[in-house]
């Protein structure tokens, strides 16, 4: 028999105010023409004032806990895949913890910035086959709208704020069709640094904001997200032709269009957000997941592939079972 890392619940939260791209126009020298045509983006949700990261992953997790069934005195882990965590220390992941309830188990946030989730979910997938935790919470939570540059129309208006999370529990599998996590593929290049960052942290005192050279993370994305792809379904002894679902990190339209393409996987089989969400970064994947099952996409006993790429670069893939 093999111990498989299957999900049983998903859940998602996003905050009340909807921020259309036609608001940025009393302040930008933009449109929501301009907008939507270089990236897919209608509106994106911004999170209220004092509302934290962790806020919304506690929210999240309860949507997942409850499509599971499960209570969280069950669950033995928590991975939240975040780059905007309430405070330096400690983890928001151990904020989630204590909402929940929690008083086992343990907790800690991952930072890999819009390929977070994707490392959330291959370490928590690690962390069950070593039979170091049989059911891990995996999270992805953002407040991007707390380190943008709201003079910078180039990336002010492509972020959002939400939370999206999974359950995953420890089954025994005999091969066959197997449900579960089953290849992943995870990289990164800090040679690419200087292409996405924020310009602030310890050392320099500062919070910062975010920098992004978008012409070349555009070029890196489409090749590295085909890539990552395809050697993890290479992995699972699988190809595009038997994927019934991709569910890309959700940055721009034009990226995941381009991706698909270039992975022989036509749209109508791409679970496709970002018009209603921006780019949430760690947050992305798990609400286009927890979409895509709510909107009866996502159907049990399907292959889905999950891949994403962010500052790092840091980028990775992983292939479920549903």
């Amino acid at each position: 028999m093999t111990i498989r890392a299957v999900v049983t619940g998903v859940g998602h939260y996003l905050p009340d105010r909807v921020v259309p791209n036609a608001e940025f126009e009393a302040t930008l020298d933009t449109s929501d023409e301009w907008i939507r045509e270089r990236t897919g983006i209608e509106r994106r949700h911004f999170a209220a004032p004092g509302q934290t990261t962790s806020d919304m992953a506690t929210r999240a997790a309860r949507a997942a806990l409850a499509m599971a069934g499960r209570e969280p005195s069950k669950v033995d882990a928590i991975v939240l895949a975040t780059s905007t965590p309430d405070l330096t220390f400690p983890s928001a992941a151990t904020m989630v913890q204590r909402a929940l309830g929690m008083t086992g188990g343990f907790a800690f946030d991952l930072q890999a910035v819009c390929a977070g989730f994707v490392y959330a979910l291959t370490t928590a997938n690690a962390l069950i086959v070593a039979g170091q935790a049989r059911r891990v919470l995996v999270i992805g939570a953002e407040t991007f709208s707390k380190i943008l540059d709201w003079t910078d129309r180039t990336t002010c208006v492509l972020f959002g704020d939400g939370a999206g999370a999974v359950l995953l529990e420890w089954q025994e599998s005999d091969g066959t069709a197997a449900r579960g996590v089953l290849a992943t593929d995870l990289h990164s290049d800090g040679t690419f640094k200087d292409l996405l960052y924020v310009d602030g942290g310890i050392s320099t005192g500062t919070q910062g904001v975010l920098r992004m050279e978008g012409k070349e993370v555009f070029r890196h994305a489409v090749g590295k997200l085909a890539q990552t792809a395809e050697s993890a379904l290479e992995r699972a002894g699988l190809t595009g032709e038997d994927v019934d679902w991709i569910v890309p990190h959700q940055a721009n339209l034009r990226i995941i269009k381009a991706t698909a393409q270039k992975m022989g996987v036509p749209m109508d089989r791409v679970v496709v957000t970002v018009q209603d969400h921006g780019n949430t970064s760690a947050a992305s994947i798990p609400l286009a997941l927890s979409v895509g099952v709510e909107r009866g996409q996502i159907k049990r006993g399907d292959l889905v592939v999950m891949e994403a790429i962010g500052g790092g670069l840091a980028w990775g893939s992983v292939v479920v079972r549903w």
